[in-house]
């Protein structure tokens, strides 16, 4: 089995949370309304509805205040090397909880509000130790979170380059043979074809399998299969194209569509002594599209699939788009279709699965 030298790619995981993201400022407003809610709910508490609300405004503006922070300080704190990443945002963390207690002291004061009945330093290290424990406890859960997130993107990373591996090169042994007999019959074909499966070896060896590809991209390797299939099955191999409403420019991984032609051609067209017709349908609804291989249904195929090639788009389009896309297929009058929902992207979109 042959193997690549290329190196894998880096991780792109980072150490830190994204401070700037909706779910972690939101955490942190959570933790923060259950800490006041806690506190209020003792049985030592002697605070009413009043000293609820102070606190609960108090304890989510040190929050909100903690996470435009940290939001700032992201790129500076990622510069440190190992865990120190970690400690540099437990420190600002307390820093600033410290810094909100003294204010929030001193305004007690000025205000005569009397909601701090102890002393100013008893309230200032009383603030700062909750802090400090409940940072330490968010700081943990945020790291196993990120490792066992890296280690479900190397297992999804690990499955992908898997069943790209294990799309069929049966059509290149058939091609290279086509190719022998037009070298002296017409080196023009031959040529044609020769540059036509170098394009296809790119795609099928390549290891950015990743929106790096449009939909356009894909087509065009779609007409250099069509094209080498073109010359070993002649006129028993017919194409319809009704692809006029999709756009070209969007992101689609490599290899999606080729082996449902393939499929398309070795199932449907193939066993039939006829030959048959294969229509490449595609509409667009919005932020969606719906893409249409259609292929004759043969009586009696000549090899019966093992369902390899759809299994392994229907994985693919799982794992790239998640529950946002899915994949359609089953005969429907007296034809076999497989149907495509994906939703469209602009070629570098991060995939949100």
């Amino acid at each position: 089995m042959p193997q690549s030298n290329a190196k894998p790619p880096a991780s792109p995981r980072s150490p830190l949370p994204d401070f700037c993201s909706l779910p972690v400022i939101s955490a942190l407003l959570v933790v923060g309304a259950l800490c006041v809610t806690l506190a209020w709910l003792a049985p030592q508490s002697t605070r009413g509805w009043r000293g609820y609300s102070v606190g609960m405004l108090f304890v989510e503006w040190v929050a909100m205040v903690m996470g435009v922070a940290l939001c700032k300080l992201r790129p500076w704190l990622l510069r440190l090397p190992g865990l120190l990443p970690y400690a540099g945002v437990w420190l600002v963390m307390v820093l600033i909880v410290v810094l909100g207690s003294i204010l929030a002291q001193g305004m007690d004061g000025m205000l005569q509000m009397q909601l701090v009945s102890h002393s100013s330093f008893a309230f200032v290290r009383d603030n700062a130790v909750i802090a400090a424990l409940l940072g330490a406890a968010m700081l943990r859960y945020f790291y196993v979170l990120a490792e066992w997130q890296a280690r479900l993107a190397a297992a999804a990373h690990a499955k992908v380059e898997a069943l790209q591996a294990r799309i069929r090169p049966h059509f290149l042994f058939n091609s290279m043979n086509t190719v022998a007999a037009l070298v002296r019959v017409d080196p023009a074909a031959a040529e044609r074809t020769v540059e036509n499966l170098s394009e296809l070896f790119r795609a099928a060896l390549g290891h950015d399998d990743t929106h790096a590809g449009t939909l356009g991209d894909e087509l065009q390797l779609v007409d250099r299969y069509l094209a080498i299939e073109q010359l070993r099955l002649g006129e028993r191999l017919r194409v319809r194209r009704e692809l006029d409403d999709l756009p070209m420019d969007a992101a689609m991984p490599r290899l999606l569509l080729q082996p449902l032609v393939e499929n398309a051609v070795r199932h449907g067209v193939q066993p039939l002594r006829e030959g048959g017709e294969i229509v490449l349908r595609g509409m667009r609804h919005g932020s969606t599209m719906r893409i249409e291989v259609d292929n004759p249904l043969a009586d009696n195929p000549a090899t019966r699939g093992s369902g390899h090639g759809l299994n392994n788009v229907r994985q693919r389009v799982a794992y790239h788009y998640g529950p946002r896309a899915n994949v359609e297929a089953g005969p429907a009058n007296g034809r076999f279709v497989v149907t495509l929902h994906l939703p469209v992207e602009a070629r570098h979109a991060h995939i949100d699965r």
